[in-house]
């Protein structure tokens, strides 16, 4: 039975591709032909031709139970898009055809970069442009170059001229208000303005030096007060000094009466009579004419020349300044120098610079008007002031420490 099998394997698969068109499902059976259907123009596939099924592919021979028996042929699916040619897509069309783009970097291209062009390349820029005057053309030889066009009290050149005041603006009174308030009320009303806003009186006492002193020679005291009553043009100044040993006797003093005139915001004019009284009694008169004020860099500065009733000519200035190190602490540097225009046996004094002194004084502020200090001070005299000194057997020069204080009311 085998042996009949496999001889009419080689039969079978010649005859497959016939049979297989003839049968259906239903081994053994013939199936008519579907009748041909006319397709219309409406259908999707009219007109395609459909190829015909792929031959069925040969049958290995089997050793199982159902050996020599024949499958059912499995229907054959036609293609739908069998015999449609795809139309082919339409070309994209390239943007830069037609543009020379070989000198461009294409990203990491290995064709190397090409130098860029230099967009100033062939301009020559050797010569700046130079600007261009907007007033080019104009002429401005009338156009005035001077002060600008301000009314003046003055005819200045490149001002027009003023006109002069009408008559009528004078023909009233001075004040205007004294057709109104009547000029005896308004009188009184000037007066009051004029004291509260610039004729105050003051009065003033300020303890420049009140110390007391002590170095080669003797200890000493001293005093050195001033102090002025008035408005802010003119005063009566009043000035006065005294020294004398501790323990001692006072040696002499000094009394000054001034008539004092504001000159400047900062400086006074000052001039009227000092009164020397000595221990040994050669009281002296002289006239003052003097100037006391503030100098640049707020030094405080008192300067006079003095001329004695006997025809000597001495002076004296003195300079000191205020160094604030905080609020209350002070530091002052101190200078002052004597000179006399002729000697003068009976008071040791030369002619020329008589005596130079320079002191430092270190002051703490309690209060403005309470101020103690300490400090030190040199001097020394010079020309043939010194010769006197040296031939009544005393010091030319004498450093001296000073404690004291300063005060105001």
């Amino acid at each position: 039975m085998n042996r009949l099998v496999i001889a009419l394997v080689p039969l079978m698969v010649a005859v497959a591709p016939v049979a297989t068109q003839a049968q259906t499902a239903h081994g053994g059976h013939t199936t008519p032909p579907p009748p041909a259907r006319t397709q219309t123009p409406s259908a999707p596939h009219a007109g395609h031709r459909t190829p015909a099924p792929a031959p069925a592919r040969p049958t290995r021979p089997a050793t199982g139970p159902h050996a020599g028996q024949r499958a059912p042929a499995r229907p054959v699916v036609a293609d739908l898009h069998a015999g449609h040619v795809a139309p082919t897509p339409p070309v994209a069309t390239d943007p830069h055809a037609g543009h020379d783009m070989s000198t461009m970097t294409m990203g990491q291209s290995e064709t190397p970069a090409q130098p860029e062009t230099d967009p100033h390349a062939g301009h020559d820029m050797s010569t700046p442009p130079a600007a261009t005057n907007p007033h080019a053309g104009h002429d401005m030889s009338t156009m005035a170059m001077g002060p600008p066009d301000v009314p003046t009290s003055a005819d200045n050149p490149g001002r027009p001229p003023e006109a002069p005041v009408p008559v009528t603006a004078l023909s009233g009174p001075t004040h205007a208000a004294d057709l109104i308030y009547g000029a005896a009320a308004m009188a009184a009303s000037r007066r009051g303005l004029v004291v509260e806003n610039g004729d105050i009186r003051t009065t003033a006492v300020i303890v420049d030096r009140f110390e007391v002193s002590s170095g080669n020679g003797a200890d000493s005291w001293l005093w050195d007060v001033q102090g002025w009553s008035g408005g802010d043009i003119n005063r009566f100044w009043w000035k006065s000094e005294g020294e004398g040993e501790v323990g001692g006797n006072l040696e002499s003093v000094e009394i000054q009466a001034l008539y004092s005139r504001a000159v400047s915001p900062f400086w006074n004019l000052q001039t009227g009579v000092r009164q020397d009284v000595r221990r040994d009694g050669g009281d002296t008169t002289h006239l003052v004419l003097g100037i006391q004020g503030l100098a640049p860099h707020w030094w405080e500065v008192d300067a006079a020349a003095f001329l004695s009733t006997d025809g000597n000519l001495t002076a004296r200035a003195e300079a000191e300044y205020d160094q604030r190190i905080t609020q209350k602490w002070i530091l002052q540097p101190r200078f002052e120098i004597k000179a006399s225009a002729n000697d003068i046996p009976e008071l040791e004094t030369g002619t020329g610079l008589t005596s130079v002194s320079a002191g430092l004084r270190l002051r703490y502020e309690f209060r403005k008007e309470f101020a103690p200090y300490l400090g030190v001070e040199w001097s020394r005299a010079l020309g043939n002031t010194a010769d006197y000194v040296e031939a009544r057997g005393g010091q030319v020069d004498d450093t001296r420490v000073v404690i004291g204080l300063k005060a105001w009311f």
